[in-house]
């Protein structure tokens, strides 16, 4: 297990249980058990747990959305769907190995299943591109899509990336026009999309695939235009300074829902989904059946009529403290500005929002 840097003295503690786990002991060889001390350290790491993670801010969540333990989209797309079909390439230039895409089932029902994949270690990091799709991806995307519509197939999307991949040869192969087609493809598709947000939502990367008429995040996944690094880097030309650009960028998913950008938080369990994938993939299912079941009545002019009203309507209800459409228009940007988190966090909020209205009204 890694442990984060605000989790040393969970780290601690485990070990602690690990020795008194293990019958062996070095001095004496074979030595007995005490249940009694386990269970008294076993309720120590839960209140450990419960104390971390009830306090954590918009940093520790990336960091933990960042987690190199944390379930990707291949363990969901195995635990959660059966008789999975890997489709491969854009009929175009290529195949992109960041992007898990075929057509599945869940519980006897065909679904599309799309998950961004970051890989688990150093070799299928690398095969994944650490989760950054190329316009190949994108592209492939968009002809599954499109094949899921003529069947009538519900599409379900598992988001986790840091962004699309920003590389030349990307952006050669036209990467904005990619992921513009690919918000404009879903928003003009009559079957239902839910989207998961599993660890990181990056940037337009995410947002191409998110395009939903229900997105959901995890607990600890974060969503944001930017990440907070590149916003530092932007903001103060300090990327030292990531912490309060976290903070300042309301990228949780509580603060989301509270925003009404996304529409529902998913429990992870104590201590994070790391800790119990097996549990946090059987809620995913739920809520995936739950909005399948939904949709099973709507028809294909209400799925869509709902999804453009949803993406209409986001940012126009934010809080006050953050500001509104208008009102953040008219801001005029200066140093001093930077220095309130709440125009930050407008402006950012107001970024996201701009890329999704820019495509639906054109």
């Amino acid at each position: 297990m890694y442990y984060l840097d605000f989790e040393k003295e969970l780290e601690q503690l485990d070990k602690n249980l690990d020795k008194l786990k293990n019958p062996f002991n070095k001095e004496d060889g074979l030595s007995t058990i005490n249940n009694s001390q386990i269970n008294e350290l076993e309720n120590k790491i839960k209140s450990k747990i419960h104390d971390i993670y009830s306090n954590l801010d918009g940093w520790k969540k990336t960091k933990i959305a960042r987690h190199e333990n944390r379930p990707k989209a291949e363990f969901y797309i195995s635990s959660i769907f059966s008789d999975f079909q890997l489709l491969a390439g854009d009929r175009n230039f290529g195949d992109d190995e960041s992007v898990l895409s075929g057509f599945a089932k869940i519980n006897g029902k065909s679904v599309l299943v799309i998950g961004q994949e970051k890989g688990n270690d150093t070799q299928s990091r690398i095969k994944r591109n650490f989760g950054m799709m190329r316009p190949e991806g994108y592209r492939k995307c968009i002809r599954l899509m499109k094949l899921a519509e003529n069947y009538r197939i519900p599409i379900i999307t598992l988001i986790d990336t840091p962004g699309a991949y920003p590389g030349k040869g990307a952006e050669e192969r036209g990467q904005a026009e990619a992921i513009a087609q690919s918000i404009d493809c879903c928003l003009s598709l009559t079957v239902p999309i839910i989207s998961i947000v599993i660890g990181e939502g990056g940037s337009g990367g995410a947002i191409a695939l998110a395009t939903s008429n229900k997105i959901l995040m995890l607990e600890h996944s974060i969503y944001s235009v930017i990440s907070p690094e590149g916003c530092a880097s932007i903001l103060w030309k300090d990327a030292t300074k990531s912490k309060e650009a976290a903070e300042a960028m309301h990228l949780t998913a509580q603060d989301l829902q509270k925003y009404q950008i996304i529409d529902s938080v998913l429990k992870e369990p104590l201590g994070g989904a790391h800790r119990s994938p097996e549990q946090i993939s059987y809620k995913i299912k739920e809520e995936i059946l739950k909005y399948i079941s939904y949709y099973n009545s709507k028809s294909p002019e209400d799925i869509l009529f709902e999804r453009e009203e949803k993406f209409k309507n986001v940012g126009y209800n934010l809080p006050s403290e953050i500001g509104s459409l208008k009102g953040i228009g008219k801001i005029q940007i200066k140093d001093s500005v930077f220095k309130n988190k709440k125009i930050i966090a407008g402006l950012v909020i107001f970024s996201l929002i701009s890329v999704i209205l820019s495509y639906l009204f054109n």
